[in-house]
């Protein structure tokens, strides 16, 4: 029994010290660019390295072992476990760490990111999906270790058809959404990043899960929508080719105002912000009515965010300057009075005057 003590540890020793080794080539190689290893490979690695060359060493010595017939299945059931365990959990963080590796070379922080979060979109969606099935695989082999599970597995699989049917039936949605995660993964009508407006919201896309989506809010609110959403309702995508938007300012003015200055005054500002992308800048009269005049000023930006504040600004700008240089354009209330005349038509009620008299 000493024996058998002294060979796991000695097993357990040499597993650590091979991992050692490893991971010192592995650092070394992670430290050259060119390569396709990277810090967050390896130390995803590194965990479950540490428990599974251990394991690895003690089951390759377990034939030398002299342990009693009564405790032996159990110890080897409990090696099985985690050699198994060990194994899911590299699985899973290779996964993540492949996925974190491509994705640090699509930035979304980028002008023009929009490969970049088509790029983020589905490799988010694909590694959830390799995370389900290396669990599933992983429990489902976990629990064919044990004897008596592996024959209620039998009996299950000899009746799969009934089942699956009855399963069928009750997870009916939860199926379809699951496609529908997967769906979105493919078309791709939204990304990681897009901006959109959903359920009357504007913001941005935060997180595409298997199931739902979750939508960033510009007041930093988030707001969780079943992914199904987006493939049985409408909703805006102002990023769904490119980042490019046109913003509009809406301005409510006398009749008297000049629009040619109006124009000039907006075409020599927006030359001073940077949030304008130099493409469009124009004024146009869009509406009238009895009392007032409508002016839609029209500019582009390269993205929304940008053209929010640009909006804003020349919003303020031109009400400022049509308050200065044209205050009897501003929208007033005309109104015209007409004068009364009073007449009396009330009858003359005096006494008639008297026979004159002679004298």
């Amino acid at each position: 029994m000493l024996v058998s003590a002294v060979l796991v540890v000695t097993a357990g020793i040499a597993g650590l010290l091979l991992n050692a080794l490893i991971f010192f080539f592995l650092r070394r190689l992670a430290a050259q660019q060119e390569t396709f290893f990277d810090d967050r490979l390896v130390r995803r690695w590194r965990g479950p390295c540490q428990a599974l060359l251990p394991l690895l060493s003690i089951h390759l010595v377990w034939p030398s072992l002299n342990v009693a017939q009564a405790v032996q299945p159990v110890l080897r059931n409990v090696l099985s476990i985690l050699v198994i365990l060990a194994l899911v959990w590299l699985m899973v963080n290779t996964v993540l760490g492949t996925r974190d590796l491509i994705l640090k070379r699509y930035d979304l922080g980028t002008k023009d990111n929009l490969k970049a979060r088509a790029i983020h979109t589905q490799l988010n969606v694909l590694a959830k999906v390799l995370v389900v099935v290396i669990l599933v695989v992983g429990s489902a082999t976990l629990l064919m270790t044990f004897e008596k599970v592996r024959q209620i597995g039998f009996n299950i699989l000899a009746s799969a058809g009934v089942i699956g049917v009855i399963c069928g039936f009750a997870a009916q949605r939860s199926i379809a959404t699951l496609f529908a995660g997967l769906q979105i993964a493919v078309t791709q009508p939204i990304r990681i990043d897009d901006v959109v407006i959903v359920e009357g919201e504007w913001g941005r896309i935060e997180e595409i899960t298997l199931t739902y989506v979750v939508v960033r809010i510009w007041d930093q609110r988030r707001l969780v929508v079943p992914v199904t959403h987006f493939l049985e309702k409408p909703f805006q995508n102002w990023t769904r080719v490119s980042a490019d938007i046109l913003g509009t300012v809406f301005l409510y003015v006398d009749y008297r105002i000049p629009v040619d200055a109006i124009r000039k005054e907006l075409q020599r500002y927006v030359q001073t912000l940077q949030e304008w992308d130099g493409r469009v800048a124009e004024i146009a009269v869009t509406g009238a009515t009895a009392q007032a005049v409508e002016l839609r000023a029209l500019v582009s930006a390269s993205d929304s965010g940008q053209a929010w504040t640009l909006r804003c600004a020349i919003r303020e700008r031109l009400i400022d300057f049509v308050r200065k240089h044209y205050p009897e354009s501003l929208p007033r209330v005309r109104a015209e009075l007409h004068q009364v005349v009073a007449t009396d038509q009330t009858p003359d009620r005096s006494p008639p005057a008297g026979p004159e008299k002679n004298t």
